[in-house]
C-alpha cells in the first residue's frame, strides 16, 4: 500500500479535468515508491439536480503504472470532463499488493456502497450484516464498517469526523487515511497512525491562523477527565481552524514531494490527529489531551525547491541521488564543522550536551540503512566517547524489552523519522526516562517532534526509496557528534585534527570515486545474470558489506549477503567457489593485514574476487579478478567512500536485469465512503 494524494477545491472553480490532472501529478510525484496499481475516486455526475446528496462517487482503477490509470480517465464517457465544480475533492492512490493479488478490484480507493461485479460476503468486525465485498484486500473493511457506522448512528446530526473517530478507535496497526462522502459532499476527514501524513494549504488571501489550537473531545481540570462541549468534532469552531469560507485549496498526501509544486504551506498531522475540512475550513481534532502534548498544531513553510524532485538527466531518482553526495554531505557539515578553528558545533544538542556527557552509555536505534549507519560509526563512537556503545536493530529492540535506564542516551536514526518500529523504540526509552535524541532528514516528523533533542542531516529530499546520501549524511552526522564529545579531550586532539582534515576533503574525493561508474557499470554487465552476490570485509568497513549487500538485494532482487571477513572460516567459506562472485573491501587500515589473510582464503577455494582497495595498492591488484580502486581517506570516514561503488553497482545490476529500481514497500491506506 503506498502512496496518497487528495485535493479539495473549496469555491475554486476546476473543471472535472483540471481536477483529474492535479490527482494524476500527485500520484506521478509518488510513483518513486514502488506500486503495481493505482486509482481515483471523484464525484460523478449529480442525479437529480435539486439534491445535492445524489453524486454517486466514481471509482476509476487500474493494474499498473499511473499512466494507464490515466488513460483510462478519458474513456468514461459519462463523465464531462468540461463540468466546472466549484466546489469538490478527489482522491487517489497507488498501492503495493499486500493482501490480494494486484488487479484493478483490490486497487485503492475502496468504497462502502455496493456494486455490480463480482462480491465477497464476509462477517465484518463480529457484525454479520450482509455487506458484500468487492475486493481481496484487509483496507476495505475500513470503508464497510464507517458505513456500518453511519447507518446506525443515533441522528442526522453526527458529523463526518464523529464517524470517523468512532472508527479509528476500532483500528489497531499503522495506517494513514482519507475519506470522503456523498452523505458529506464538499467535506474532507483525515487521519493517521504510524504512516505519514500532511496536508498543504493554498489561497490568495492571506490564512487567517497559521498555528491551529487543537479541539479535544474531553480535556482535563484538576485530574478530572470532563466532557468539552465547546470543542466537539464538528469543526464549528472558526476561530480553531484555518480559513474563513472564502476561497481555498487543500492538498493531502504521503509525501511533502507531491505537494510542492502547488504551495509551500503544509500542516504535518501527528498519530491519532484528525483533520476535518468542511466550509473551507480546516481543524484539528483529538480524542483527548495526553501529558506534555503540544496543543497546537504550526502551519510550516516547506524549505523546498520543485527542482530538488525532478530526476533532471538522470535514469532514476536513486542514481541522481547516488550522484548528489558530494553535495549532500556538504550540507550536513555546513555551519557545524569549522575547519579554522577545528570546532565541531551541532546546534540542535548543544544545550544538551551536559547531560549527554554525564551518561553512561550510547545507545544507537535504527532500522536497514540507518542501523547500518550506526554500525558504520560505532567505532569512532567508541573511541572518542570512552563510553559503551549498544547497536540496535529496533524491532529486536523492542521484542527483547531491552532495559534502558535513566542515565542512557538514546539516538534514533530514520531518514523519513516516521520508521514506526524506529518511532515505537523511541516512546520505549522515553518511558523509561532515557534522554533521546533524532537523527533525520525530514523536519516536522515524528521522531523530531518526540525525541529531547537531535540533528537534521540536511541531505536534502530523498526520493529514491533505497537510502544513499541519506546513509552518508548520517554517517557524517554521527562522526560530527563523536567529535563534539571530545572536543575538550587532550589526548584525543591528534585524532580529532586527523578526522576534520579527512571531512575537509570528503566531497572531492567522494568526487573521484563517482568517476568510476563507467567501470562499475562494465563490472555489473559480467554479474547480473548471477543469482548470488558475497560482500565480505571488517572493521571501519563491515558496514559497507551490510549496506552493500542491503542495497543489491532490494534493488536487484539477488540474493546479497554482507559477511564479516573474520567469521569467513566459521562457516560463509563453503559458499566460494569460482562460480560464486565475492566483492571484497581491502583498504589500507588496521585491518589490512587480517583482510589479506581472508583474501588468501578465498582464492585458495578457486574464488574470484572483485577487490574494493586503495589505489596503488599493487598487492591487491595481483590478487584480484578485478579492482575497483579508491582514494584513501582517514579510516572511520573511509566507509563513506567505500560504499558509494556498492550504490552505483547496486543500481546498475537492477537495470540489467530490467528492475523498476524505485520499487519498494510502505504502508499508506486511501479509502471512500
Amino acid at each position: 500500500l503506498k502512496g496518497i494524494f487528495a485535493y479539495l477545491n473549496y469555491q475554486v472553480p476546476r473543471t472535472r479535468k483540471e481536477i483529474f490532472e492535479t490527482l494524476v501529478k500527485g500520484l506521478q510525484r509518488l510513483e518513486y515508491r514502488g506500486y503495481d496499481s493505482a486509482g481515483i475516486a471523484v464525484d460523478g455526475p449529480r442525479k437529480s439536480t435539486t439534491d445535492i446528496n445524489s453524486n454517486a462517487i466514481c471509482l476509476i482503477k487500474k493494474k499498473g503504472k499511473v499512466k494507464a490509470l490515466d488513460e483510462e480517465l478519458y474513456k468514461k464517457d459519462s463523465l464531462d470532463l468540461d463540468e466546472e465544480l466549484c466546489t469538490h475533492i478527489g482522491l487517489a492512490h497507488t498501492r503495493w499488493a499486500t493482501h490480494g493479488e494486484p488487479s484493478a478490484v483490490n486497487s485503492h480507493p475502496h468504497r462502502s456502497d455496493k456494486d455490480n461485479g463480482n462480491k465477497y460476503k464476509c462477517t465484518l468486525m463480529h457484525i454479520t450484516k450482509g455487506y458484500e465485498f468487492e475486493s481481496e484486500t484487509d483496507t476495505e473493511v475500513i470503508p464497510k464498517l464507517i458505513k456500518y457506522v453511519y447507518d446506525n448512528r443515533e441522528n442526522d446530526s453526527v458529523t463526518f469526523s464523529t464517524l470517523v473517530e468512532r472508527v479509528i478507535k476500532q483500528l489497531e496497526g499503522a495506517f494513514a487515511l482519507v475519506f470522503k462522502s456523498r452523505h458529506f459532499p464538499g467535506e474532507a476527514v483525515s487521519t493517521r497512525r504510524g504512516s505519514p501524513l500532511l496536508i498543504g494549504v493554498r489561497s490568495e488571501h492571506e490564512l487567517s491562523t497559521e498555528n491551529i489550537p487543537i479541539q479535544y473531545n474531553t480535556h482535563f481540570k484538576e485530574g478530572v477527565q470532563e466532557k468539552n462541549s465547546h470543542n466537539r468534532l464538528d469543526g464549528s469552531t472558526a476561530i480553531n481552524s484555518v480559513g474563513d469560507g472564502r476561497a481555498v485549496e487543500y492538498y493531502f498526501a504521503s509525501d511533502a514531494s507531491a505537494i510542492i509544486e502547488h504551495t509551500n504551506k503544509v500542516l504535518y498531522m501527528e498519530d491519532d490527529d484528525i483533520a476535518v475540512v468542511t466550509g473551507g475550513k480546516l481543524s484539528i481534532h483529538r480524542l483527548k489531551r495526553q501529558v506534555g502534548e503540544d496543543p497546537v498544531r504550526a502551519i510550516q513553510t516547506l524549505q523546498m525547491e520543485l527542482q530538488q524532485i525532478m530526476k533532471g538527466n538522470f535514469e532514476a531518482f536513486m542514481q541522481k541521488e547516488i550522484f548528489e553526495q558530494p553535495e549532500s554531505v556538504v550540507n550536513t557539515m555546513r555551519g557545524r564543522i569549522c575547519f579554522d578553528s577545528n570546532t565541531v558545533i551541532l546546534g540542535g544538542l548543544k544545550d544538551h550536551l551536559k547531560e549527554i556527557k554525564r551518561c553512561k552509555r550510547l545507545i544507537v536505534i535504527g532500522c536497514g540503512t540507518s542501523f547500518h549507519a550506526a554500525v558504520a560509526t560505532r567505532q569512532i563512537l567508541e573511541e572518542l566517547t570512552e563510553l559503551p556503545v549498544m547497536v540496535e536493530l529496533a524491532s529486536d529492540f523492542l521484542d527483547r524489552n531491552t532495559p534502558v535506564f535513566r542515565d542512557d542516551v538514546c539516538f534514533f536514526i530514520s531518514q523519513s523519522g516516521e520508521t514506526a518500529d524506529t518511532l515505537m523504540a523511541l516512546r520505549y526509552c522515553k518511558n523509561h526516562g532515557a534522554l533521546t535524541v533524532g537523527i533525520t532528514n525530514t523536519v516536522g516528523s515524528s521522531i523530531c517532534r518526540e525525541t529531547d533533542c537531535g540533528v537534521h542531516v540536511n541531505a536534502g529530499p530523498e526520493i529514491g526509496v533505497a537510502s544513499t546520501k541519506a546513509y552518508t549524511s548520517q554517517f557524517v552526522a554521527l562522526v560530527m557528534f563523536a567529535l563534539m564529545m571530545s572536543e575538550d579531550r587532550l589526548s584525543l586532539q591528534p585524532r580529532r585534527l586527523e578526522i576534520i582534515n579527512g571531512f575537509r576533503v570528503l566531497p572531492e574525493l567522494i568526487k573521484k570515486v563517482l568517476s568510476l561508474d563507467e567501470k562499475i557499470r562494465a563490472i555489473a554487465n559480467e554479474l547480473y545474470q548471477q543469482k548470488s552476490l558475497l560482500v565480505m570485509g571488517r572493521g571501519f568497513n563491515y558496514a559497507t558489506c551490510l549496506e552493500g549487500a542491503l542495497k543489491i538485494k532490494e534493488i536487484t532482487y539477488m540474493h546479497s549477503e554482507g559477511i564479516l571477513a573474520g567469521e569467513l572460516k566459521h562457516g560463509p567459506l563453503a559458499l566460494v567457489d569460482k562460480d560464486m562472485p565475492v566483492i571484497m573491501i581491502i583498504m589500507k587500515d588496521a585491518c589490512y593485514t587480517k583482510c589479506q589473510n581472508a583474501l588468501q582464503q578465498v582464492t585458495a577455494r578457486s574464488g574470484r574476487p572483485i577487490i574494493i582497495c586503495c589505489q596503488d595498492d599493487p598487492e591487491m591488484t595481483k590478487n584480484a579478478y578485478q579492482t575497483i580502486e579508491l582514494p584513501h581517506i582517514v579510516d572511520c570516514l573511509q566507509g563513506i567512500l567505500t560504499v558509494i561503488p556498492l550504490q552505483l553497482l547496486s543500481f546498475h545490476l537492477a537495470v540489467l536485469r530490467g528492475y523498476d529500481v524505485s520499487s519498494q514497500h510502505n504502508l499508506s491506506l486511501k479509502l471512500s465512503l
